[in-house]
């Protein structure tokens, strides 16, 4: 019991520490390229510089610095959510035929 006592911040800071990395290691749900091309389509401009900020957890910013058609320099941000990890659902049958792939004892 002591052990198990002990074991469990250090277990906590481990799921913690992975779930940081998770959230850190998210992508935009848009790409820059795709911010990209959405303003240049709508300021009908050239693109002279673009970047990515992360804005907290679940959100990114992308920054486009375009040269308007009428000589303005803008800077046009297009924020984004962060993608949606793939989910690896280990625990379901993928047989279908009612039975558990669980070890049985």
């Amino acid at each position: 019991m002591k052990t198990f006592l002990r074991a469990t911040p250090l277990l906590l800071m481990l799921t913690t520490a992975a779930a940081a990395e998770a959230a850190q290691s998210a992508e935009p749900a848009m790409s820059l390229e795709q911010a990209v091309t959405q303003v240049q389509q709508e300021t009908g401009g050239k693109v002279l510089s673009a970047t990515t900020v992360r804005r907290g957890r679940s959100s990114f910013e992308h920054r486009v610095k375009v040269l308007t058609p009428e000589g303005h320099v803008r800077v046009v941000t297009v924020t984004t959510e962060a993608s949606k990890p793939a989910t690896n659902d280990s625990t379901k049958n993928p047989s279908n035929d009612g039975e558990s792939n669980k070890e049985k004892h």
